[in-house]
């Protein structure tokens, strides 16, 4: 049983090839993703040339597709200048034919670096002089709280960059991050768009968080923050964080309080979402049908800890394998969101782990499979990189356990330091492929035949 996708080819045979048939779903789901499919049904009209001009700014990991998107699809006669920041090694080569008018720059991801403050500082420059006849659009990707790193009066990029890090450790989900990563910024959680006034101001976002808001995609530079000063003094709190005291008293006297909802500074603003994870998992799904594979969406908007979350859908594939409840095989089942990885305290001579959030799952799911027969897995972030490292995730299959036993891996050593790139590196079974110059977060897919 094989069927047609129009940028694939024909779909691996599951039954066949299980594993090809997993990355053809991935493929898919990235495919739905891409800028340039999706970008051209969400641009303003330009404006009046004689009247104003239209600048671009935006930050994230599909900066480099974006920019390149809107160039292609922008009129060829309408003015168009801007600067976006996205991170080393996520731009694409150049489309024949489409002429550069845009200016693409590097930065660090996840932790910030000083390339993503010059892009930051130069950014909300561009800003000055801008008046109600101008159009500024906004590209807004996932990991642009990162590369659009602007620290707040009494912080340096060495605090940011120290903080930033203890909340990727700490397990705090994308929320807490952003609220406190916009309390100590001078352009993310609406600043932006405030330093726009009073241009008109259209932004473009690919949602890579659970519930696409727009607030939290990159910190939301660009919309209104409800998040306070003291959420962001009960984050740091809560995960033990420290930041400079002069600092903390602006935060408890309210001086660093962001731009609020009904705030005018918006007035006339526009948000367009041209891409979600759960349009990708659509996407993913109707690939399976056209195979001959019932598939069911769980959700876009799965959190937790990576290693639970894992053992949580192992239930539910043994389930289905062994007793066809809730859903009867063969099956696909898909997930998205964003999980999070705790770091364990290293043990003394322990070696030190490699691997993100979809790794960790992988890890948990094969625990909890045990070897369960008749079940393939694959789970990765859409954006190609896994964490840090070079893959975007990980295969499970129902010889994971046993071929990583014979390689001499132990599970639980590899779980107690989060080293899931050791684990899946020794057996063959990493997925890589490379920066896919989007970002609409974690996909997972269970096939259960």
């Amino acid at each position: 049983m094989t069927a047609s996708s129009p940028s694939f080819g024909p779909t691996p045979d599951p039954r066949k090839a299980p594993r090809a048939f997993l990355e053809h779903l991935y493929r898919v789901a990235v495919d739905r993703a891409l800028p340039l499919s999706t970008l051209g049904a969400h641009l303003p009209k330009p404006p009046d040339p004689k009247k104003g001009r239209t600048l671009v700014l935006g930050a994230g990991k599909a900066g480099g597709s974006m920019v390149q998107a809107l160039e292609a699809l922008w009129p060829a006669d309408a003015p168009l200048s801007g600067l976006v920041v996205t991170r080393y090694d996520h731009i694409p080569p150049r489309p024949e034919g489409v002429p550069q008018r845009i200016e693409l720059v590097e930065a660090a991801h996840p932790v910030p670096d000083a390339a993503g403050q010059q892009a930051a500082e130069r950014i909300l420059a561009l800003t000055q002089g801008l008046t109600a006849d101008d159009l500024v659009l906004c590209l807004i990707s996932g990991g642009g709280s990162s590369l659009l790193v602007l620290p707040a009066e009494g912080l340096t990029l060495e605090d940011k960059q120290r903080i930033n890090k203890q909340l990727l450790d700490s397990g705090a989900h994308i929320g807490e991050m952003n609220c406190v990563r916009k309390h100590l910024s001078r352009i993310k959680g609406g600043r932006l768009a405030a330093a726009c006034a009073p241009a008109r101001v259209v932004t473009l976002t690919i949602s890579d968080v659970p519930g696409d808001d727009a607030a939290v995609i990159a910190s939301g530079p660009t919309v209104p923050d409800a998040t306070t000063c003291a959420d962001a003094l009960a984050i740091l709190d809560r995960y033990g964080i420290e930041v400079p005291a002069p600092v903390r008293a602006q935060l408890e006297s309210g001086e660093l309080e962001t731009p609020k909802p009904g705030h005018a500074v918006f007035k006339g603003h526009e948000v367009h979402m041209i891409a979600t994870p759960q349009q990708s998992l659509e996407a993913a799904a109707k690939a399976a049908r056209e195979a001959g594979i019932e598939a069911h969406i769980l959700s876009d908007e799965i959190e937790g800890e990576s290693r639970e979350v894992g053992k949580m859908h192992a239930a539910l594939a043994r389930a289905v394998a062994n007793r066809g409840q809730p859903f009867a095989r063969p099956c696909v089942i898909l997930s998205g969101g964003e999980t999070t990885v705790t770091i364990r305290p290293r043990q003394p001579g322990q070696a030190k782990g490699r691997g993100g959030r979809a790794g960790e799952l992988c890890m948990g799911l094969a625990g909890a499979l045990m070897g369960q027969p008749q079940v393939w897995a694959l789970a990765a972030d859409t954006d190609g990189i896994d964490g840090v490292e070079d893959n975007a995730g990980a295969f499970v299959t129902p010889d994971t356990l046993a071929r990583a036993a014979a390689a001499g891996r132990k599970l639980s050593d590899h779980l107690d330091r989060n080293d899931a790139y050791g684990y899946f590196d020794a057996i063959g079974d990493l997925f890589v492929t490379g920066p896919t110059n989007t970002n609409v977060n974690d996909f997972r897919a269970l096939l259960i035949l």
